[in-house]
């Protein structure tokens, strides 16, 4: 076994045993507690996830071949070969996950009351950018890609979702992200290089647009060493209040009514 899946297998372990608050107990904020007790134990289903997840099974089937240009820890813009059925089996989010940042984003939405302005970094197939945008059609979902390929999947899958509030930048996010995203962010959610380097620089240039409610989330912070040393660096800095570790992704959030505490939860 080499040592990042022995890594990620030992922080696994070691988040179940510290992971004792999975219902909320102990968290004063009621809106944080809402999100852990309500949204994280909320068994219900809404309207559109049959549809998303049969989208991800036809991924999960699909034979094509796609030609993909990969900016992440790996690839630094290298092309390589990979079968969709591959890369949906590997990088695509867990249905659990999808659904929590869709009820997150429909509970933001009835407590702004506004449309929310959203940004991923990281498209891959489009599934989890399903999730966000069918959360509100009146949303807008920003999300960054660099692969043309894995763009041209994912239009795909939205096409035959039937959504049409989401704007699509293509390039490396080392470019792009600072051109494109300019307005006030409500939520975003960054799944894009997995080093530290860029993931810091993402959070801070994310954090600069960020208002007192907005919430962040970083995909694989348990994912290796240098991921969990960004996030602990993300949880220390001065603009963060509380954070959520639920070991698959933390979520991030700047509102100065919060005490400055973390959370290690269960999903």
């Amino acid at each position: 076994m080499s040592s990042q899946p022995l890594y990620r297998l030992s922080s696994w372990l070691l988040h179940q045993v510290l992971a004792i608050n999975t219902s909320g107990e102990g968290i004063h904020s009621p809106s944080l507690f809402y999100v852990v007790r309500m949204l994280c134990k909320d068994a219900s289903s809404y309207y559109c996830w049959r549809e998303i997840e049969q989208r991800r099974q036809c991924m999960l089937r699909a034979p094509k071949l796609l030609h993909v240009r990969d900016f992440g820890s790996v690839g630094r813009g290298q092309y390589v070969d990979r079968l969709v059925s591959d890369i949906a089996r590997t990088s695509l989010e867990s249905p659990r996950v999808g659904q929590f940042f869709f009820r997150l984003l429909v509970y933001l939405g009835e407590q702004h009351q506004r449309a929310l302005n959203i940004v991923e970094l990281g498209t891959n197939l489009g599934i989890t950018t399903s999730y966000l945008a069918l959360a509100h059609g009146r949303n807008r979902v920003q999300t960054f890609e660099g692969s043309e390929a894995l763009i041209e999947m994912a239009q795909l899958n939205w096409n035959k979702l039937d959504i049409h509030n989401i704007e699509v930048v293509e390039g490396n996010i080392d470019d792009t992200l600072y051109t494109h995203a300019r307005e006030r962010v409500d939520f975003a959610f960054m799944d894009a290089n997995h080093l530290y380097e860029p993931t810091w620089r993402y959070f801070d240039y994310l954090a600069s647009l960020a208002h007192e409610k907005t919430i962040m989330a970083v995909d694989d912070i348990h994912s290796s060493p240098q991921m969990y040393e960004v996030w602990k660096q993300i949880q220390q800095d001065k603009r963060v209040t509380t954070t959520m570790d639920f070991f698959y992704f933390g979520l991030i959030f700047f509102d100065t009514h919060y005490m400055k505490r973390h959370y290690r939860l269960r999903l």
